[in-house]
């Protein structure tokens, strides 16, 4: 708890800034998420929403400003270090490996197949069957385990992936862009999938389908020039005047 008896966010970020040859790509940046908790960044193409999660994840470093994670201040630590502390990012497009089943692709991405060492004394365990079968049940791929990855919808690719991310049971799950290219059932499977994810950690969304992000939400944070413009329910954002001039009218 914090000293307001308020439950301390997960992540804080505070004063966030990056420059890009005198470019403020993210300008002075005040976000906090709370355990459990889905929150979803949209706004314009260029308001910083990717650049704020390569800040968080490492692959980009801040000009100034904080970024604490569960106490611990990631702009100083490499992103190898921040993936191990508890942060899972999957990326717009899906990186799984095509010519290998889904059980592999889940097998790889546990914990102790990860470390040069744990790669090859890594054995399949009970332990290990176990997660993989808990974590494909989770995304629905539980029927198609010894399917190669390369026969997947693209749908069912991008859950794969969050699986992958899953079989690490990061405390924060960072999402760009989820359900880009897919059908609509599979956008609504997704948003049943992050509501099943949320329990038990926290998600950060980037996303531009209005409906979907309405469908997932906790709470909407609408970035523009790199800057908070508004905060809040979906409703509240949608009906406030900057965001709809800057941003939902185009």
């Amino acid at each position: 708890m914090s000293p307001t008896g308020f439950p301390k966010p997960v992540l804080a970020i505070e004063g966030l800034t990056v420059s890009f040859d005198g470019f403020k790509a993210v300008n002075d940046l005040n976000l906090y998420l709370d355990r459990n908790e889905v929150r979803v960044v949209i706004g314009p193409n260029g308001a910083g929403k990717t650049t704020v999660l390569d800040l968080i994840c490492g692959k980009t470093r801040a000009t100034s400003g904080s970024i604490q994670f569960e106490g611990r201040e990631l702009t100083r630590m490499r992103e190898y270090d921040i993936v191990r502390a508890g942060v899972g990012r999957k990326f717009q497009n899906p990186s799984i490996y095509e010519n290998l089943t889904v059980f592999e692709n889940l097998e790889m991405s546990y914990p102790k197949g990860r470390k040069v060492f744990g790669a090859l004394f890594f054995k399949r365990s009970a332990e290990v069957v176990e997660r993989v079968g808990q974590v494909a049940g989770e995304i629905g791929l539980g029927e198609f385990l010894h399917q190669q990855a390369d026969l997947l919808s693209h749908g069912q690719k991008q859950w794969l992936e969050i699986g992958m991310l899953l079989m690490q049971d990061p405390a924060l799950l960072m999402l760009d862009e989820p359900v880009a290219g897919m059908s609509v059932s599979e956008r609504v499977q997704t948003a049943e999938l992050l509501k099943r994810i949320s329990q038990g950690r926290s998600v950060l969304v980037i996303e531009h389908d209005m409906e979907f992000v309405k469908s997932i939400a906790h709470k909407v944070t609408v970035l523009h020039q790199g800057r908070v413009l508004a905060e809040g329910s979906m409703e509240a954002v949608q009906s406030n005047p900057k965001v709809v001039e800057v941003y939902l009218g185009h």
